[in-house]
């Protein structure tokens, strides 16, 4: 295979701007081959775009059977991902899933099974994984120069969203059609990254505050605990009804702490670790000594289009894969967590019990009574922080 012919599913907002990358050539060794999507109109979008030189479908089972390509990228409702998924590896197809890897985790622990029986490579489109100032803080970290970590906070209230923005669909923060509100949409590329940095909690004891800002029935404003193995802490606070937002990430470990806000990176790394100096240090106020490291990584992103590169480069050379797709339960965990802590009022363990968390979701869906306003003509772009 010289090069690796791309199908996307679900042509709306992202799978769009997926589509005109790759049929750009901004992918180097791949080509758009085709399009699938349930809707007349973006199908003629996509014509009008991209004429006769690729293939167009309004039935995924239909493109499947085509033939016309050796890896697909998923760009559909949330519900449906890990579905789409496991028919694109029955076809033998290498997938991409469009964050996050479901809205449930027991729907995505039988995707991640069928990742391993079909040996095929699977990505998230986890972009955010490719931020030069996000690798930095992880290598940080992983690295060792925190030494034993002790807590984590991360800010991250910059997702405003406006009323017309939730009215621009009807399955939009709905139960039935998104699974959930911030979590779910705005919130997994920061789950992800606050995991891949800082590791897995071993619990969560949240409160998740639904249509607070908004006239929705998901949650639009959450502040969620954690505690860790090791007995280090997290806070996460999140929210789409505050502006102006803040994005500020705050470790801290034995040897030292680190901030990020913004482009800017700050390290202060003591000369000796705070739990030797606490025991050691003969006088009462005395801090230990430290040396401050200021990054300004202005380095742009690669984005979406550097996890596709990625992933064609897996395809053709083996290259080791940044965002894995069996790594998007992580994310999905602690958001499962999340929720079901805040509706049981109570703390819950991880992995989440992945019946018991349906079980909820299903209740939720249930016994909605909730009925929304849908304007179909507002415009949703790329306009937040993280391009979701």
């Amino acid at each position: 295979m010289e090069k690796v012919r791309i199908g996307v599913v679900g042509i709306g907002n992202m799978g769009s701007a997926h589509s005109e990358y790759l049929f750009n050539g901004e992918i180097e060794n791949a080509v758009l081959s085709a399009v699938c999507d349930i809707n007349p109109e973006r199908i003629k979008w996509a014509k009008e775009k991209f004429g006769d030189s690729i293939k167009y479908f309004d039935n995924y089972e239909d493109m499947l059977k085509a033939d016309c390509m050796d890896a697909v990228i998923i760009a559909v409702p949330h519900y449906t991902h890990p579905e789409y998924v496991i028919k694109g590896f029955e076809h033998n197809l290498h997938v991409i899933c469009e964050k996050p890897a479901g809205v449930y985790t027991k729907q995505v622990i039988e995707m991640n099974k069928a990742s391993e029986k079909y040996g095929k490579v699977f990505s998230m489109m986890y972009n955010q994984r490719t931020n030069p100032l996000y690798q930095k803080v992880r290598g940080l970290v992983q690295g060792g120069k925190l030494g034993e970590l002790k807590r984590c906070i991360w800010i991250i209230t910059n997702w405003y969203r406006t009323q017309a923005y939730y009215n621009s669909g009807g399955w939009r923060a709905t139960w039935s059609g998104e699974g959930g509100g911030v979590l779910l949409n705005q919130c997994p590329h920061n789950l992800d990254l606050w995991q891949w940095i800082f590791g897995m909690p071993k619990r969560i004891r949240a409160s998740c505050y639904e249509g607070k800002y908004h006239n929705i029935e998901v949650e639009d404003d959450v502040t969620a605990y954690a505690e860790y193995e090791n007995g280090a802490t997290g806070v996460f606070i999140t929210t789409t009804g505050e502006y102006p937002g803040t994005n500020r990430l705050e470790i801290s470990g034995d040897k030292g702490k680190i901030v990020v806000e913004g482009t800017k990176l700050t390290f202060w790394e003591l000369e000796t670790p705070e739990r030797v100096h606490t025991f050691e240090c003969k006088e009462s106020f005395e801090t230990p000594k430290y040396t401050v490291h200021e990054f300004d990584i202005t380095e742009e992103p690669k984005q979406h289009k550097g996890i596709t590169q990625n992933f064609v480069n897996a395809i053709l050379k083996g290259e080791k894969l940044l965002a894995p797709g069996v790594e998007g339960i992580n994310g999905l965990n602690i958001s499962n967590a999340i929720f079901l802590s805040s509706w049981l009022d109570d703390w819950v363990e991880l992995p989440v019990d992945p019946d018991l968390y349906y079980q909820k979701l299903k209740e939720k869906i249930d016994n909605s009574t909730f009925v929304k306003e849908e304007v179909s003509n507002v415009s949703v772009g790329l306009g937040d922080s993280f391009k979701n």
